[in-house]
């Protein structure tokens, strides 16, 4: 059966990875993200290939905007069946005490309350239908920090307890709730954290073949399209020579 698979952050890296395989999968997908012009382009390579597609502009940290932009959802785009919570983002790698407070309130206005509505106004839906399936993407950073990675960490830490809160929450229904954890992925992620920085975002794979954003979004593809008697309620994917967030055996 296709589903309606609605993925935040849909614009690059895991987001895009996951809106073309759910696309490949049959599926209809709606995408979110604050960049109307790129939103509009993949849409259409989607769309040549047979997909439905639906954008939405807005940015997860804007509630009103996401909460006007659902309710205005056409009929035959309601009943989402899939919501992959993707947006999220680092910024900066200072040492906690020296950190910058723009940068803080960004990453956990994004990372948890971006997460949060999302979630609020997709899951009630899911609740009420009998079925549905939310995705979150985590991280490694979730599971222990690492230099430089405090505050960001601690919205993956956070990802993962809301997770497994809303696992709990909706055990009593047929909803499903997983979260994944990537490890090292090459996106522009870390070309956002160091502010556009090519060389240096580019040193963090030197030496190793990272995930890609397609590792990821097969993983989450392959959770919704599991028996519904099966939840696979969280995956740690890693690079091959990478063991935790900082151990990472470079050749």
């Amino acid at each position: 059966m296709n589903k309606i698979v609605l993925i935040t952050g849909a614009t690059s890296g895991i987001g895009l990875g996951c809106a073309r395989k759910f696309a490949e999968n049959g599926d209809k997908v709606i995408l979110t993200g604050r960049k109307e012009q790129r939103l509009a382009e993949i849409a259409r390579e989607l769309t040549e290939k047979g997909a439905q597609v639906l954008t939405l502009v807005f940015d997860v940290r804007d509630r009103e905007k996401a909460m006007q932009l659902m309710a205005a959802l056409p009929d035959e785009w309601r009943e989402i069946d899939v919501l992959v919570n993707n947006a999220g983002l680092a910024l900066g790698m200072e040492r906690e005490h020296e950190g910058n407070l723009d940068d803080w309130e960004t990453m956990i206005d994004t990372n948890i309350k971006g997460l949060l509505t999302m979630t609020k106004l997709v899951v009630p839906g899911m609740v009420e239908r009998g079925r549905g399936h939310v995705i979150n993407i985590g991280s490694v950073a979730g599971d222990a920090a690492y230099a430089g990675g405090n505050v960001y960490c601690a919205t993956k830490a956070a990802v993962k307890a809301l997770t497994d809160g809303l696992r709990i929450d909706v055990a009593d229904t047929p909803v499903r709730v997983t979260n994944l954890k990537p490890g090292l992925v090459e996106t522009n992620f870390s070309n956002i954290r160091f502010r556009g920085d090519t060389e240096r975002a580019a040193k963090l794979y030197t030496g190793i073949k990272p995930l890609t954003g397609d590792d990821i979004a097969d993983v989450a593809v392959y959770a919704a399209n599991a028996p519904a008697h099966v939840q696979i309620a969280e995956v740690l994917i890693l690079a091959t020579h990478q063991a935790s967030p900082s151990i990472i055996v470079r050749k």
